[in-house]
């Protein structure tokens, strides 16, 4: 079994926690998801299963989309509602300003991931070392939030749906966002909405690991997965020499239609009944292959995939 099944996490689980649960529930060795939710929040969690695991590299720069509830006048270690409470502060701040705070954080920003995180130091877990008492401070990174829009204003609660890159800690996100204001902030209830392709639309509630928790018509085939790269369709004979290893040159290419395509581009081939072979990395435009040497290598595959999908 090969493919990606979108979780719908829920609260108080690992994101690891749910990987294990859906290997147990499809009786699967290797499974792995695109990008880590914290334990409180709910939400998008796409999991790869067995070759699909492969895919994960592609999904790595994945816009995300967000609602969250943040707590105004109250500071905690982890910067969410679940840790350690730091001070709370009564505030008196108008909606005016509230606002003009959090539209101030739309588009690329520095920000220090928190000290409780998954990030690693040393090979292990920034939250592992913060709970031997051991301070680490992760360096600053830039992160880019598209979008934020205030859906409801009940003081001192704040909650707004926002889109951002990669990498955004939305619990930072707050903690900065009450600095600002002055009278601190935390994350209270946070819920991923969306995870590039891959929205709550099309996501399977977990509710442990048996096997009628996930319908198999919920697991997306591995040629499903990338509908963005160009495909390009090939024989039998041309997709075993590529799971092989072979690398394909202009002669060989040249057989089949090639999409209009940059240096660079990615392109997905496609067989065996609409089995995903390989994916490759264009070394050549495509208008410029018809003028190459025929023993010149015009693409360098990347990940390549057993027949058994």
């Amino acid at each position: 079994m090969n493919g990606i099944v979108v979780i719908d996490k829920p609260s108080g689980k690992t994101s690891h926690d749910v990987v294990e649960d859906v290997k147990k529930a499809l009786s699967v060795k290797k499974a792995g998801h695109t990008g880590t939710l914290d334990p409180m929040a709910t939400g998008v969690l796409p999991v790869c299963i067995n070759e699909a695991t492969k895919l994960v590299q592609f999904f790595a720069m994945d816009t995300k989309d967000y609602t969250a509830t943040m707590l105004l006048g109250v500071r905690s270690d982890t910067q969410d509602i679940e840790g350690e409470i730091i001070s709370r502060d009564d505030f008196h701040i108008s909606v005016n300003d509230i606002e003009n705070a959090i539209y101030g954080f739309v588009g690329r920003v520095e920000q220090v991931p928190p000290r409780y995180s998954a990030i690693k130091f040393r090979g292990k877990s920034l939250y592992k070392w913060a709970r031997k008492g051991i301070t680490i401070e992760p360096p600053s990174r830039i992160v880019e939030i598209y979008n934020i829009v205030i859906k409801d204003l009940k003081l001192p609660y704040v909650t707004f749906s926002m889109s951002c890159s990669k990498g955004t800690y939305i619990r930072t996100l707050c903690s900065d966002i009450g600095d600002v204001l002055g009278c601190g902030a935390c994350l209270a209830s946070l819920r991923r909405t969306r995870s590039g392709r891959f929205s709550e639309s099309s996501a399977v509630p977990l509710r442990g690991s048996s096997k009628e928790n996930i319908p198999l018509e919920h697991i997306i085939p591995l040629v499903d997965a990338l509908p963005d790269i160009p495909a390009i369709y090939i024989d039998h004979a041309f997709a075993k020499k590529l799971r092989e290893g072979y690398q394909p040159i202009s002669e060989t290419f040249r057989k089949y239609h090639i999409p209009s395509l940059a240096v660079g581009d990615m392109i997905k081939f496609i067989a065996d009944e609409n089995n995903l072979v390989s994916i490759a990395k264009m070394l050549y435009a495509s208008d410029q292959i018809n003028e190459l040497d025929d023993r010149r290598h015009v693409v360098k595959i990347v990940r390549t995939f057993n027949s058994d999908q």
